[in-house]
């Protein structure tokens, strides 16, 4: 198996350095909020990619932290009128119902940063006996200069970043790349004792520390995380943890690509800012991790409604040949006519070869609707067997509901209108469509748009996509 390695910048041959174990860390969430759809990337990619090892035979110690000491987590704290660790564990809570609904399961370990204090400050004063850190005034930040390769991993010159850092009054560093590692208290803040007075620590250094005391190594074979976390976080992890063991932290390093909101980043700002569960209202949990999962995990995504429609429409179509094969696998059907069996043998070499080439979930996925048009053909044609049913449906299985976990699924009812039990409102919204269809493709637009107007009145939005138009309530 081959995976592209941010350090590298190419596909390396994947080698543990255990036989037959996969050490892993993915940085998780910081718990101050609902996570949205731009969280819930890596929570699918990396869980995917996990149960995809553990199909090929690899023990996977899987682990993600909550961040549950954080700036954001004492202001949004401060906001609510409750503790921020009483708040940070209510998050983690309603983290925890996303990735049930998006059948993102559990990791190995899920550490927390407050309950490994003791740990993070032995972890910075052998930093600072080292020389790779220092304290002033009870801060303790990680000494850039001293950890020559500084840049390896995002390719940035530490000579450019020094001339573009932004020097601030009263700053304490020695330099202005140099990063926290301790902070010392506010008053009214969380803190621990430390040998440097009460603090708490920084950001980054949890996950240098949890990921060694997790996977009791100092060399991770994978980590993983949002390519918006290669600097400084990713960067400053490589840093501090070369520095305290003296030896490679991470063999390979993968970073999945962004989502954008209808081409342009996602935002508060932009009010293009979606929350899972309000996806959750509209779409099921399969769907959206079909969504992410048929891009290549290192290339964009770009969110819309339009894409998830379709989305729903492909998801279903496999959905449709899985119970077509599922209703029929009990009949023992003996023909000596099978074509399924042959083509499903060649379609599982295909898909192997594209999981092993860099995981190409959106390729392997490519070769299940070619699997569909055969079910059906089969189906049709009475070129079916026992032996052949069987081969089809357990591939399906083994990746579409296994490792993809995409299937089975169920959509999302379209709201009706109360008392309507017969979905008239549904065939009346129908009926409109078909007509707007129609003045479009006699390029009446006019017409088309005042149907739509008229329906955004109503809170009816409608969503063209190019096999069509749908529509759902705001």
């Amino acid at each position: 198996m081959k995976i592209y390695n941010t350090i590298s910048r190419k596909k390396e041959e994947f080698n543990t350095i255990h036989k037959g174990i996969v050490n892993m860390y993915v940085c998780g969430p910081t718990t101050y909020n609902f996570i949205h759809i731009g969280n819930a990337r890596p929570m699918v990619v990396f869980d995917t990619f996990r149960n995809y090892l553990a199909s090929i035979g690899y023990q996977v110690n899987y682990i993600q932290n909550y961040t549950d000491v954080d700036d954001k987590i004492i202001n949004k704290s401060k906001e609510e009128g409750i503790g921020p660790l009483e708040l940070a564990a209510k998050y983690i809570e309603e983290y925890r119902k996303d990735a049930n609904s998006l059948r993102v399961k559990e990791a190995t370990f899920h550490p927390k940063v407050s309950e490994n204090i003791e740990e993070i400050i032995e972890f910075i004063d052998t930093l600072i006996k080292k020389g790779f850190a220092y304290e002033v005034e009870g801060d303790v930040y990680f000494d850039v200069r001293n950890y020559k390769p500084y840049g390896k991993l995002s390719g940035k010159n530490i000579d450019d970043l020094k001339s573009g850092a932004r020097v601030e009054i009263g700053d304490k560093k020695r330099s202005p790349l140099d990063f926290a590692l301790w902070k010392t208290a506010k008053e009214g803040e969380i803190n621990w004792v430390s040998p440097w007075g009460n603090g708490r620590p920084g950001w980054h250094i949890e996950c240098s520390t949890m990921s060694m005391k997790y996977t009791k190594s100092p060399t991770l074979d994978i980590h993983g995380g949002g390519q918006d976390l290669i600097f400084p976080h990713h960067e400053n992890e490589v840093a501090q943890s070369e520095g305290y063991t003296g030896k490679p932290f991470v063999n390979y390093w993968m970073h999945n690509g962004f989502i954008t909101v209808n081409k342009e980043k996602m935002s508060k700002s932009l009010g293009n800012f979606f929350l899972v569960r309000e996806i959750l209202e509209k779409f099921s949990g399969e769907v959206i991790r079909y969504f992410i999962l048929s891009s290549h995990y290192r290339n964009p995504i770009d969110f819309n409604d339009g894409a998830l429609v379709e989305s729903e429409k492909s998801l279903t179509k496999l959905m449709t040949a899985y119970n077509n094969l599922e209703k029929l696998i009990n009949d023992n059907r003996d023909n000596q006519n099978d074509i399924l069996e042959n083509e499903f043998t060649k379609i599982e070499e295909k898909i192997e070869k594209a999981l092993q080439d860099d995981f190409n979930t959106a390729l392997a996925f490519s070769f299940f609707f070619d699997g569909s048009k055969i079910v059906t053909k089969a189906i049709k044609e009475n070129l079916y067997n026992q032996k052949g049913l069987e081969k089809a449906f357990s591939i399906f299985k083994k990746y579409l509901v296994d490792i993809l976990a995409v299937l089975p699924f169920e959509k999302v009812e379209e709201e009706v209108l109360e008392g309507d039990d017969n979905g008239t409102f549904n065939k009346v919204m129908e009926i409109l469509l078909d007509v707007r269809n129609m003045a479009r493709k006699d390029k009446n637009f006019a017409y088309g748009d005042l149907i739509r107007n008229e329906l955004t009145k109503l809170d009816i939005e409608i969503i063209d996509t190019k096999e069509g138009s749908t529509w759902k309530k705001k």
